[in-house]
């Protein structure tokens, strides 16, 4: 009997999110490719952390690192897992497999905002099976359109035009660019804006602190039905969304009309962040503004004051005010953050980067529009 041959899988991973997804499933990889992939193989899989660097066009050159990095360390495939967002066109990859090359890359944003974990494991074995058939000659592309339309959305395999060996699972239909968007606030890590926004947070606090010593505030607070209090709540989260995003100039409007297109999604990505973590705000703002309603405010005279007995609800209703009254404050008090600071708690690197090379193609074409001299000079040379 033949002794199995051995294929070695090199996991080249992203830092942020695809390094803590990767470490927590390496270990079991070879056990899952002997199962799932071939078990007359042995497998071997070892994974690095690295920042994946970006081509003049803002992508991930995959036929470049899997040059770099499989000859040198002896693997026979490499995939890539970043949490870059990527497209063909304006559709979203999932992920894309060079067979020529041996590589294929997985885009996290792609696979939504739950069950990631999972979702990358059937994605890495998918991928590692595809490069594996094609280079011994089976295509067998019905059995991977299948897995793909059960496990990860609405997709369609697209060719690559700049390389023929190479394929992209793209999703598609509204399901599929709603995963995407929840993917990419997931990697923006909305929670982390409430400790940046030092300044909101203190002034949205000393308002509702003001507001619960206040007795104007607890009658017109127990005069407010739930539901004008709801449409409050809503009304002061969008305010202070709407405020950050144009006060730090988080819009992004590229001159393009292509670009324009593809910067959609980002914004409403922006401002979906921002929204959930003013939200985290307002959940913070309430229970501190409970316990120091509870605190502070005697039942009997809250009772005198309103001129009937109170309960829960008579708190509650007045915390709900005074904390959408804070929120409002909290947007004025963010006028004192650095803009930097907010833009750092608002995006992902990825992000980040991606505004910064905007910009400076932005300011590279206002130069080269108020110099047209200097760019026919660089022409002829």
């Amino acid at each position: 009997m033949n002794a199995p041959h051995q294929v070695a899988v090199g996991v080249l991973a992203d830092e942020g999110q695809p390094e803590q997804v990767i470490t927590t499933i390496v270990d079991e990889l070879p056990e899952t490719f002997a199962a799932l992939v071939s078990g007359q193989t042995r497998w071997r899989v070892e994974h690095e952390v690295d920042q994946l660097p970006l081509d003049e066009d803002g992508d991930i050159p995959m036929r470049t690192l899997s040059e770099r990095h499989r000859q040198r360390r002896g693997w026979d495939l490499l995939v890539l897992v970043t949490d870059l967002p990527r497209r063909a066109g304006t559709k979203p990859i999932v992920a894309g497999v060079d067979v020529e090359h041996g590589v294929a890359m997985i885009s996290l944003p792609a696979l939504g905002a739950v069950l990631v974990r999972r979702r990358v494991r059937a994605l890495l074995v998918r991928v590692v099976r595809q490069l594996v058939s094609r280079r011994s000659g089976d295509h067998g592309g019905q059995g991977a359109a299948a897995w793909l339309r059960e496990a990860l959305a609405p997709t369609q395999f697209l060719a690559d035009d700049r390389a023929p060996s190479a394929t992209h699972v793209a999703l598609v239909g509204l399901r599929g660019r709603l995963r995407l968007l929840a993917g990419m606030v997931r990697d923006n890590r909305p929670w982390r804006l409430v400790p940046h926004l030092a300044g909101a947070t203190a002034a949205a606090a000393g308002t509702a602190a003001y507001g619960i010593i206040t007795s104007s505030f607890w009658k017109l607070a127990d005069a407010l039905p739930p539901l004008r209090l709801t449409a409050i709540t809503v009304v002061t989260v969008l305010i202070m969304t709407v405020w950050l995003t144009v006060y730090n100039h988080l819009w992004d409007q590229p001159s393009e009309a292509a670009e324009r297109r593809k910067a959609l999604l980002y914004n409403v990505s922006t401002v979906t962040t921002l929204a959930i973590g003013v939200a985290c705000m307002y959940a913070i703002l309430f229970v501190l503004a409970l316990l120091a309603a509870a605190v502070l405010i005697d039942s009997g005279y809250l009772a005198q004051t309103l001129g009937h007995p109170v309960g829960v609800g008579s708190y509650l209703n007045l915390v709900w005010l005074c904390s959408s009254v804070g929120i409002v404050a909290g947007a004025l008090g963010s006028s004192l953050e650095d803009e930097e600071t907010v833009r750092g708690a608002t995006y992902s690197r990825r992000e980040q980067e991606r505004q910064e090379r905007n910009q400076r193609r932005q300011e590279h074409r206002r130069t080269t529009n108020r110099n047209p001299s200097a760019q026919n000079s660089a022409k002829d040379k």
